[in-house]
């Protein structure tokens, strides 16, 4: 069997501990992350929904980075959006720039609420990576 290795990046310990999830998970060549937010490193949350975007797949990267990946081993994105009509096309756009070709198996999610009630986000995005 396969070893299941909990993936903490520099930083997130705290998260880890408090919450008791793991920012990610790797078994084998398989990575699972746990949703991310577009916030900054003292957890505000920018009023521009693509600067949003680009965090959260930037703080994503780092989650990836930790566990010996990054972005272009990415096959599978959820994101979940609390405006999932008007958030889309933004979203499409910043993640473009992030990723490329081959792109990612891609489901977006409207949702009520998210990131723990963490005021002011807007979306959060997980993702299964193929190292």
């Amino acid at each position: 069997m396969t070893p299941r290795q909990v993936v903490v990046p520099a930083g997130q310990e705290q998260t880890y501990a408090a919450w008791h999830l793991a920012p990610a998970v790797r078994v084998g060549d398989l990575v699972w992350c746990s949703g991310v937010l577009g916030t900054r490193a003292d957890g505000s949350v920018p009023d521009d929904l693509a600067e949003e975007v680009d965090l959260a797949l930037r703080n994503l990267a780092h989650v990836l980075a930790a566990a010996g990946g990054g972005l272009e081993h990415v096959v599978e994105l959820v994101t979940f959006h609390l405006d999932l009509a008007g958030q889309v096309p933004t979203f499409a756009r910043v993640r473009d720039r992030r990723l490329a070709e081959p792109w990612p198996a891609w489901t977006a999610v409207g949702a009520a609420q998210l990131g723990g009630g963490l005021h002011g986000v807007r979306l959060e995005v997980k993702a299964t990576a193929h190292l």
